[in-house]
């Protein structure tokens, strides 16, 4: 089989594990390292909850590297909807497993770099604030080199924003990583609210996932039963929009998700608009597009993949 080597750089945080959770049964992706950052919780919290996650899952063979404890130019921002440690009510032993020596820059950098060397390229998974890798860029912008896609969960187009009118979290968190990382020529599949709303956890989902998760079905459950926003009017049912999941589903079925290419640009100057994310969907500021961002989802066919995935811990408990 061939795999598809990818970084996760992640802010764990609820829907980052349900997406690590699916990424480590999902033997296509080739986990090369995960990289927490400030942002749904303070580093310390991420950290801690990717290592956590990492051995909920099996899977402390993946390398964890800490990052960045502050966004590059604002005061830190964290989730509303995570609970108090990232995790909502969900207790995980402390975990034995502990991160690298070498930073998470320092690793996306020397990853990058022996990519391109090999012509190998890795695709980077954002599933928050765009820190670590704004940080790599402008250390070593040449690791573009090495850089196959980036495949991002952020921002929010024709829908309003979640974190304040018009901004979703992960780019709020840092607006000005975003614009670098918008502006470094990297190829970007962006998976924004306007994708990620179409694909709503309902209550009745989160009974289908633990009657089929095996061994972490209850802490599984009980992530998922967290995510209920309990907001009919804004997204139609009951449960929580599917956001980093989105992000390895993407990367495992493709088909799935619908594209169109714009230019993106990030508002890093107003504080009225701050984190906003601009597509230029006509052209009309004569720029290139920079970005693919997903514009429409199947819905059904993504949970059902989620499903999928997830009875494999089922099947590992009893092999």
């Amino acid at each position: 089989m061939t795999t598809l080597p990818i970084i996760i750089d992640t802010d764990p945080g609820i829907d980052d594990s349900i997406a690590l959770l699916t990424a480590f049964v999902s033997p296509e992706l080739d986990i090369l390292g995960i990289t927490p950052v400030c942002g749904n919780q303070p580093l310390a919290s991420t950290l801690r909850n990717a290592l956590q996650i990492c051995e909920l899952g099996g899977r402390t063979d993946v390398p964890v590297h800490a990052g960045c404890f502050r966004p590059l130019l604002r005061e830190p921002i964290h989730g509303q909807f995570h609970g108090k440690t990232g995790l909502g009510n969900t207790v995980l032993p402390d975990p034995v497993k502990t991160a690298e020596a070498t930073s998470a820059v320092e690793f996306i950098i020397a990853s990058c770099e022996a990519a391109a060397a090999s012509g190998h390229k890795i695709t980077i998974c954002s599933l928050g604030p765009l820190t670590n890798l704004a940080v790599a860029l402008r250390m070593k912008p040449a690791i573009t080199a090495g850089i196959e896609t980036l495949v991002m969960m952020g921002g929010a187009y024709r829908e309003a924003g979640n974190r304040s009118m018009t901004s979703e979290f992960n780019v709020l968190a840092d607006p000005h990583a975003a614009h670098i990382v918008f502006s470094s020529g990297i190829p970007i599949v962006a998976l924004a609210l306007d994708a990620t709303h179409q694909v709503i956890l309902t209550p009745d989902h989160v009974t289908q996932f633990a009657a089929v998760s095996g061994r972490i079905a209850e802490p599984l459950s009980q992530l998922m039963a967290f995510w209920d926003r309990n907001d009919v009017k804004r997204y139609g049912s009951r449960g929580g929009p599917l956001h980093d999941p989105l992000v390895i589903a993407y990367l495992l079925a493709p088909e799935l998700f619908q594209t169109q290419r714009a230019r993106v640009f990030v508002e890093h100057e107003s504080e009225l608009c701050m984190g906003q994310t601009i597509a230029d969907w006509h052209g009309k500021s004569g720029l290139a597009p920079n970005a693919e961002i997903v514009v429409k989802v199947d819905a059904p066919a993504v949970i059902a993949l989620f499903l999928e995935r997830l009875s494999r811990y089922a099947a590992k408990a009893t092999a």
